[in-house]
């Protein structure tokens, strides 16, 4: 069985944005989850930083998700939407158990 993949993105809306970028990342969820790519999680932060946590099935899903037009669309849209403040490709669960 494949190992899912973490990519996080720390963002925030571009002003008289925000509406519109949450209805993408909706967008972007249901096609995430209807294609079955992976799972989405959206939190929000006190200073309104958004943190998005795409958890992908495999290697492969994530592939397939960067040459698909669906996704393709919804990314062009959402780069006129907000302001990336950071993001995190792929991480790697380091299992606490094995720290020393």
């Amino acid at each position: 069985m494949a190992q899912e993949i973490l990519s996080v993105a720390v963002w925030t809306p571009i002003p008289e944005m925000e509406a519109a970028s949450l209805a993408t990342i909706r967008e972007l969820t249901s096609i995430v989850n209807a294609k079955g790519y992976g799972r989405d999680l959206l939190y929000r932060g006190r200073e309104g930083n958004y943190v998005f946590l795409r958890y992908w099935k495999s290697e492969e899903t994530r592939r397939a998700a960067q040459e698909d037009p669906d996704m393709l669309r919804c990314w062009a849209r959402l780069g006129n939407e907000i302001q990336i403040v950071k993001v995190f490709e792929t991480l790697t669960e380091v299992p606490t158990d094995k720290l020393k």
